[in-house]
């Protein structure tokens, strides 16, 4: 950060962000205590004075347009305010969290110390501490869940002003954004903030993507308006007849999620339909309940237009794990396009918008237990648990961050919220940890499934048990929900345990009984580990625990016979066949040369450039996301000093921005056409005579491409094709999709990624 004196200009520009926020928080239900909002911002302005950003403002304004978040977009009290604007306080000046403490009291100052605890970056340079930060996060759920709004705040700043920053930090800053702080926004229920996340870490991995995409946007926007007006009037008419106050908005689709569907249907812009919907935001009559009042507005907009049968969604009846309330419905405009009708209570829509802090706002008493609140109680069980594998911790985090979810019903009829692509076995463990370590297999509308079965809404599952099974390794495999496989992790964890037990008590029984080996016990120890390969006792104890180590031949590991040189078999190991590290009773001879001393480690700049004759040697293409000259990459400097290049959406990328952001570069292409690399690529379409000659034309005849191989196969009518390819670069490759789609009969054609 730069330090230097303020401006006449930058005071007044301060000052005038210091009043907006005031104006914002003088407009909120809140009790006002402007007092303590100016002592905090006072406090704060001096104790960063001269202090500047990367992009050369006054740093105090970091803090106030976080503050401003806080109030106008989440909708926080005088404590968040007065929170937000010290977050940076104790961090980066020399005051302590006990000054803040005497100054603005104990829950200010135990909320900036949360903040502190988890500043900067949530993660570090090593996993280790990035899991350790993250879940001090996570920690404050059950403390203050202030902290964690705040910082969802700090980060949503941090996004706006991201242009700021080098290349390869907004690679590392996106790609964790969209890999925790969008999902937990999203978990919170303050979608908006989720949405606006989502759609700049996107903006920053994949620049000339979103600006085409928003170019195209704007182009149609204003189309898109007046066919809001033209489909509103109707229902205007018919809710101002009712006797109903209400407030009707057009919502168009993001780029992010534009470019979502686009992906998932591969298509193109101008074939995604539903880039509109309709939101209605209306105050109840207090006469009747609020469910009745939204179906008797679905009642009335389905007399005007036509609904869609199979989109139709109760969020009202059952609402959402995050809080989620409203009655969604699609129906057919005027001009044939289906648009999608949201109908929301103003009670509804503040949720929606802000989640976490108006669901507190709204909840009238101890049995008030929504899904959110199961989620939060689900959070500290797992926080009460945590993973020794910090990667496994955050795997196992990030399971917990779903947002679709299935209804299904207890043989009671009982109705339970489950994660989409929820098994079985999930199910068994969302009741209880028992259940699951005990379940053999369940009954699905009274049939018999296994453990394996993915749930649908409106199942009737009934979980089946028995007192002799218990969880297998393989179970891991089956479960998709945190709660199942941090269960499963605790179970095992438990054997293991309880086999390093047994195992140490038969490894000590083995050595006592054997008086040569009992009077040298830590000589014969270590040389067992030796022999095993191993270099924790642990190691051993859990293997001899589990029999996958006999110990009847212990003496003659620990004192080979006379003659026995380099090999020695693994007699009564059962799980490894390779030959015995070689025993040396002397110690190796000392050296007392001077070693030379170790050449300084060569700096690599934070951005690389990929020519020719370094891919494959200095730059390895990764096998999880093949990418070609062209895609748009990073680079990820592996321990040895290699470059790994993946594609900035791949998800073995996303992992490796949140959690080794140091080692994360830019990448650009230098490449002139030498190398070819392989591509995969997936054709279906109708099944004509001719059609697929006319494929393998475009293929070798018009573009001159190799093939490697072809698997073609025909059913009903339809014919599917996947081909490899072999092409130069990223432009050859879409310039020949577009001319496979060209052709009449071909109805999708995509680009595959086929992990090596």
């Amino acid at each position: 950060m730069q330090k230097s004196e303020f401006t006449q200009a930058e005071e007044e520009m301060i000052q005038r962000e210091f009043e907006a926020l005031l104006d914002d928080y003088s407009h909120t239900p809140h009790r006002q205590k402007v007092e303590l909002i100016t002592h905090a911002f006072n406090f704060a302005h001096r104790a960063h004075y001269g202090v500047r950003r990367l992009s050369g403002e006054p740093y105090i304004m970091h803090p106030l347009a976080v503050a401003r978040i806080c109030v106008k977009e989440i909708g926080l009290g005088s404590t968040s305010i007065c929170s937000a604007l010290l977050h940076d306080v104790v961090e980066d000046t020399d005051y302590s969290v006990e000054d803040i403490r005497g100054l603005f009291g104990d829950k200010i100052a135990q909320i900036v110390d949360g903040l502190t605890k988890i500043s900067g970056a949530v993660f570090g340079e090593q996993a280790s501490e990035q899991a350790e930060n993250f879940r001090k996060l996570l920690l404050t759920i059950s403390d203050d869940i202030r902290v964690v709004l705040i910082k969802i705040a700090d980060r949503l700043h941090n996004m706006r002003t991201l242009g700021a920053q080098p290349k390869d930090k907004q690679y590392k800053i996106a790609g964790e954004t969209q890999y925790i702080y969008a999902p937990l926004a999203h978990r919170l229920g303050l979608f908006p903030i989720k949405t606006e996340l989502e759609d700049l870490s996107f903006k920053y991995e994949h620049p000339e993507t979103w600006q085409e995409i928003h170019d195209k946007l704007e182009t149609i926007k204003e189309h898109q308006l007046a066919s809001f007006e033209q489909f509103a009037q109707p229902i205007r008419d018919r809710l101002t007849s009712m006797g109903y106050q209400y407030t009707l908005k057009a919502r168009i689709k993001s780029v992010y999620s534009i470019w979502k569907k686009m992906m998932k249907q591969q298509c193109a812009f101008e074939d995604v339909y539903d880039l509109l919907a309709v939101r209605i935001i209306f105050t109840p009559n207090e006469s009747m309940s609020e469910k009745d009042q939204c179906w008797m507005i679905y009642s009335a907009i389905t007399e005007i237009y036509r609904p869609h049968p199979e989109r139709i969604r109760d969020w009202i009846s059952t609402p959402k794990a995050n809080g989620y309330e409203a009655l969604h419905v699609t129906v057919m405009g005027k001009d044939g396009q289906w648009i999608e009708v949201q109908i929301r209570t103003d009670r509804m829509n503040e949720i929606a918008e802000r989640g976490y802090a108006a669901h507190w706002k709204y909840k009238t008493g101890e049995s008030d237990d929504s899904e959110l609140d199961k989620w939060l109680r689900e959070i500290k069980e797992i926080l009460a648990h945590p993973e020794k594998d910090s990667m496994e911790f955050l795997s196992t985090f990030k399971l917990n961050l779903f947002a679709q979810e299935v209804f299904v019903f207890t043989p009671k009829g009982e109705i339970k919220t489950m994660p989409l692509g929820s098994t079985a076995l999930d199910f068994a463990f969302m009741l209880h940890s028992e259940l699951g370590e005990h379940c053999i297999g369940a009954k699905v509308n009274h049939a018999l499934v296994p453990l394996s079965y993915r749930l649908k809404g409106g199942d009737q599952i009934e979980i089946l048990t028995s007192n002799s099974q218990h969880p297998q390794k393989e179970w891991m495999d089956m479960v998709t929900t945190a709660k199942a496989r941090n269960g499963l992790q605790q179970y095992f964890h438990r054997e293991e345990r309880r086999y390093i037990k047994h195992g140490e008590r038969l490894v000590e029984d083995a050595i006592k009984m054997d008086p040569e080996l009992n009077a040298n016990h830590d000589t014969a120890l270590a040389r067992l580990l030796s022999y095993y390969q191993m270099t924790q006792p642990t190691e051993l104890y859990a293997e001899v625990g589990q029999g996958a180590i006999r110990l009847d031949n212990i003496h003659e590991i620990v004192y080979p016979k006379r003659g026995w040189k380099s090999y020695i078999p693994f007699l009564g190991r059962n799980d490894k066949t390779s030959a015995a590290k070689p025993l040396n009773d002397t110690p190796a001879a000392s050296n007392d040369k001077e070693q030379p001393a170790e050449k300084p480690k060569k700096k690599v700049p934070h951005a690389v450039v990929l020519t020719d004759d370094e891919l494959g040697k200095k730059f390895v293409l990764s096998n999880c996301c093949h990418p070609i000259p062209g895609d748009e990459v990073l680079g990820y400097l592996d321990e040895k000093g290699l470059m790994h290049i993946h594609k900035i959406d791949c998800p073995e990328a996303n992992l490796l921005k949140t959690s080794y952001g140091k080692r994360i570069y830019s990448a650009t292409w230098n490449t002139h056409r030498v190398q070819s690399f392989v591509e995969t690529i997936e054709l279906k379409g109708i099944d004509k005579f001719g059609v697929f000659i006319h494929v393998l034309q475009t293929i070798t005849t018009d573009f001159h491409i190799n093939m490697r191989s072809i698997n073609v196969s025909s059913e009903d009518g339809i014919f599917k094709g996947t081909m490899e390819i072999y092409v130069y670069d990223r432009k050859e490759l879409d310039d020949l999709l577009k001319a496979l789609r060209k052709i009449e009969d071909i109805k999708e054609v995509k680009r595959v990624t086929v992990e090596s």
